[in-house]
């Protein structure tokens, strides 16, 4: 009989180690090295993996013999979650969806399936944290009817395998990643170990079968996906659905994707009957925007493919405190310091006696650098109490010696701005010409900050 063997191994980064430590030597965290069962004596498994019904056995193939064609994507009414996807759901393919808890992903899912369930065929909804009358319950606020769809309330991958080979499902949905657990396994469900088994053996079971399996994982409290980062390389596309959660807004967002653009956005409204598409977003971002305001910028943002509009506010105030506080809200710290530096150092602003808080209007978080002259432009405004042109949109990204430099996919931007009602947009001079320059679109371009504020916040 074999001596039972563990060892330690870190839930948020998958580090192993025969002793435990207080602190994860790979990550840093605290408290997240548990122990597991490594090697049990057991009767002999079928360590074969499931498969479902027609699966063909894998063998070598020239490349010359296989099709290009990846076969017609599955078709997803919603246009923003097919817009996400890259313009469908691609048979066979694993998708990973993410959030923090109560944000709308079993929420969104639900609709998902039950929708498609009409058009595409069987659809199997696996919850391990639901019962199927608590699913019931949602799916009839969301006026769901469908025969297709039917609901599973099971965590034991065996017994998951064994509906699936029943109903052959085109679509199969796993909700969540972490309650599900295999036999074969001693560990505790939502480990390491079992997380990374169990999502090996659904990746196989859709490459096999050609059903298209998607994942709920939960998150950590720093917002990343829990366990190790195996999991996201495994599947064919990570989601994450984020928003404010005193905001009706949700972005589902793309941070990988084998069959489409990555950074994509998706965006939806929270409603009592589900989530809701919202297909012009820019026009909500700016529904509850206060114009001649000081401190008020618009910024062109793009996110994947799609250009966005969002308001971006500052409020700048004599500090009351030896050091001025920096408050940003849906923009990176480490930015705000950056271009409040640049603010001080090449205009003269005399931002080191000021306190300074950011927000970006509608619970949007703006990572690309070419919001950084509307977060300057905004700043200034508040500084000087000036506002800016009510017509005017900006775009640019700002250096450390003050110039503006030039962003990528101008054109859309412009598009955008052009469609969106606005007159004026500054950006930074560049050689390059435009083309398809919107006729209503005036350009106001600049060399570096100071031309830029001297265009956007005239002071007399």
């Amino acid at each position: 009989m074999a001596k039972t063997r563990t060892k330690f191994v870190c839930q948020n980064c998958g580090y192993q180690s025969p002793k435990g430590f207080g602190r994860c030597p790979g990550c840093g965290q605290y408290n997240t090295m548990v122990e597991e069962i490594v090697e049990v004596a057991k009767p002999a498994v079928n360590t074969r993996r499931p498969t479902a019904p027609g699966a063909a056995q894998a063998r070598p193939q020239r490349l010359s013999e296989i099709s290009g064609d990846v076969g017609e994507r599955l078709y997803v009414p919603v246009e923003e979650f097919s817009r996400v996807l890259g313009g469908g759901i691609v048979p066979g393919s694993i998708i990973l969806l993410s959030g923090d808890p109560g944000i709308g992903k079993s929420s969104l899912l639900l609709q998902i399936c039950g929708i498609m369930s009409d058009h595409i065929g069987t659809v199997l909804y696996v919850s391990g944290e639901e019962s199927a009358r608590q699913i019931k319950m949602r799916a009839d606020r969301f006026n769901l009817q469908s025969d297709n769809l039917y609901l599973l309330t099971e965590t034991n991958l065996g017994s998951i395998f064994e509906h699936v080979r029943q109903l052959n499902p085109v679509i199969l949905v796993v909700d969540s990643i972490q309650t599900t657990y295999m036999d074969e396994i001693e560990s505790s469900p939502g480990s390491v170990t079992q997380v990374r088994e169990c999502a090996s053996r659904l990746q196989h079971l859709a490459k096999s079968s050609g059903i298209s399996v998607f994942l709920v994982g939960h998150v950590t409290k720093e917002g990343n996906i829990a366990g190790p980062r195996v999991l996201e390389h495994i599947v064919d596309t990570v989601l994450y659905l984020e928003g404010d959660p005193f905001q009706a807004f949700r972005l589902l967002r793309s941070v990988k994707n084998r069959f489409g653009a990555t950074s994509e956005v998706g965006v939806f409204e929270m409603a009592g009957d589900g989530m809701t598409e919202v297909p012009n977003p820019s026009e909500a971002f700016l529904a509850e925007r206060v114009v001649n305001a000081p401190g008020s910028a618009i910024a062109v943002t793009m996110e994947g493919t799609r250009p966005l509009l969002v308001e971006v506010q500052a409020l700048t105030s004599p500090t009351s405190f030896g050091n001025p506080r920096r408050t940003p809200n849906g923009v990176d710290f480490n930015r705000l310091l950056l271009i409040s530096a640049v603010l001080s150092k090449r205009v003269g602003l005399k931002l080191h006696e000021q306190d300074i808080f950011i927000n970006v209007i509608g619970g949007l978080t703006v990572s690309e650098p070419a919001a950084d002259l509307a977060m300057a432009i905004a700043m200034a405004s508040s500084y000087y109490d000036k506002p800016i042109p009510a017509d005017l949109a900006i775009v640019g990204e700002v250096g450390l010696s003050g110039e503006l430099r030039a962003v990528g996919q101008l054109p859309a931007r412009l598009n955008e701005a052009a469609k969106m009602g606005f007159k004026r947009v500054l950006l930074p001079k560049t050689r390059r010409k435009v083309d398809n320059l919107p006729p209503t679109l005036k350009l106001l371009e600049a060399r570096n900050l100071a031309e830029a504020l001297a265009a956007a916040v005239p002071r007399e």
